[in-house]
C-alpha cells in the first residue's frame, strides 16, 4: 500500500498526480489509462477542500457545490445536468442509475443511512458499525452506465474526535478527485457537527488510483500550488436540514453564512449559463472567499475556451 498524508487538498492532489503518472499502462474500456493499485490518503484539515491551481486544473465550483447538495439531499433528479451537461452521456433514460444520493438517504427506499450513522454513535460513541454503503450489487451488476466509483463510507468517533474513511473501487485522479473529495469532506463535517464532535482526519483508500494518458500533458504543467484555504463553517443542526439544502437549491438565502456562500455560488452560475455574464462576475465577487475566487477563474477560463473555438479556422473558410 501507498501512503500520501497533506494538510490540504491541493497537496493531497499534487501528491496524487505525481503518483498517478507513476502508475503502470492498462487500458480499461480501451482507454489509455497509468495505474497504481491500493492507495491510502490523508487529509489532516478537511476543511481545506477546494482546490485551486491554476492554469493546469481549473475546477467549477458550482458543480462541486450543486453535486453536494444534490447528493446529500438523496437526489437523482436532472437538474444536476444543468451544472455539468457531461453527465448526461453516463445517464440511462435520462437518469443516472448509480447517483449516490438516493442509496445514501433511501437506500431501497428504507432506510436513511445517514441519520442511522448518526443514530449509531449516539448510542455507542466507540461504535464500528457507523457505516454508509453506496455499490450494490443487486443493481450495480445490471449493465448500466453509470456504476459507483466510491463502495461506502466508515466514521469513527474517538477521544471526541469524528474520522472518517471513504472507500473507493477506483479514483480518476485529474477529474475525479478534486470534486470527490469536496463532497465527502462536507459530508464528514456535518455528521461531526449532528455529533457535538471536533473534526478529525479524513481518510481517503483507493484500489485503483489512476489518471488517463490524455491528461497527462495537463498534469505536466503542475508545477507549483498554493494551501487550499480553510473553507468557511457548514455544522447546522440536522432539523431542518432537508429544507436548508432545498433552499440552496432553489436560490433562497439560508441565514447561515457558510451555507448561503454555497447559495450565491450556484446562483452566479446559473446567471452565467443565462448568459447574464456581467451579471454572472458580479456576483462571483461577492461570493468572496475559496468560493469566489475559484468562480471567477473558472469564468476566465470559460472565456479563454469560447475566444480558442471562435479562432480556429472552419473547413472551406479563409
Amino acid at each position: 500500500m501507498t501512503h500520501l498524508t497533506a494538510d490540504t487538498v491541493a497537496e493531497l492532489f499534487a501528491g496524487a498526480v505525481t503518483l498517478a503518472k507513476t502508475g503502470e499502462k492498462v487500458a480499461p474500456r480501451g482507454m489509455a489509462t497509468r495505474e497504481v493499485l491500493d492507495v491510502h490518503m490523508r487529509l489532516t484539515q478537511p476543511r481545506a477542500r477546494l482546490l485551486h491551481a491554476p492554469p493546469a486544473r481549473i475546477l467549477n465550483p458550482a458543480f462541486a457545490v450543486a453535486e453536494t447538495v444534490w447528493h446529500l439531499s438523496g437526489s437523482d433528479d436532472p437538474w444536476i445536468f444543468d451544472y455539468n451537461a457531461r453527465l448526461r452521456r453516463y445517464a440511462d433514460d435520462g437518469v443516472l442509475l448509480g447517483a449516490y444520493g438516493p442509496r445514501m438517504r433511501n437506500w431501497a427506499g428504507k432506510v436513511d443511512q445517514l441519520h442511522r450513522v448518526v443514530d449509531i454513535l449516539k448510542v455507542d460513541a466507540d461504535s464500528r458499525r457507523a457505516l454508509i454503503q453506496l455499490y450494490d450489487p443487486a443493481i450495480d451488476a445490471a449493465g448500466h452506465k453509470d456504476v459507483p466509483c466510491t463502495l461506502g463510507f466508515a466514521f469513527h468517533l474517538r477521544a471526541g474526535r469524528l474520522h472518517m474513511t471513504t472507500t473507493m473501487r477506483g479514483q480518476d485522479v485529474w477529474i475525479g478527485l478534486p470534486y470527490d473529495l469536496f463532497f465527502y469532506t462536507v459530508l464528514h463535517e456535518l455528521v461531526a457537527g449532528w455529533l457535538g464532535a471536533e473534526l478529525g482526519e479524513f481518510h481517503h483508500q483507493v484500489g485503483s488510483l489512476h489518471i488517463y494518458e490524455s491528461h497527462l500533458d495537463d498534469a505536466e504543467q503542475l508545477t507549483s500550488l498554493n494551501a487550499s484555504e480553510i473553507m468557511p463553517d457548514l455544522s447546522t443542526p440536522w432539523d431542518g436540514f432537508d429544507g436548508l439544502l432545498r433552499n440552496v437549491q432553489t436560490g433562497e438565502l439560508t441565514g447561515h453564512p457558510g451555507w448561503d456562500t454555497m447559495t450565491e455560488t450556484m446562483h452566479s452560475y446559473r446567471l452565467w449559463k443565462g448568459n447574464l455574464r456581467d451579471e454572472a462576475w458580479q456576483q462571483a465577487g461577492r461570493v468572496g472567499g475559496p468560493l469566489g475566487l475559484a468562480l471567477t477563474s473558472w469564468y476566465s477560463e470559460l472565456n479563454r475556451r469560447a475566444a480558442s473555438s471562435s479562432a480556429r479556422p472552419v473547413a472551406g473558410v479563409r
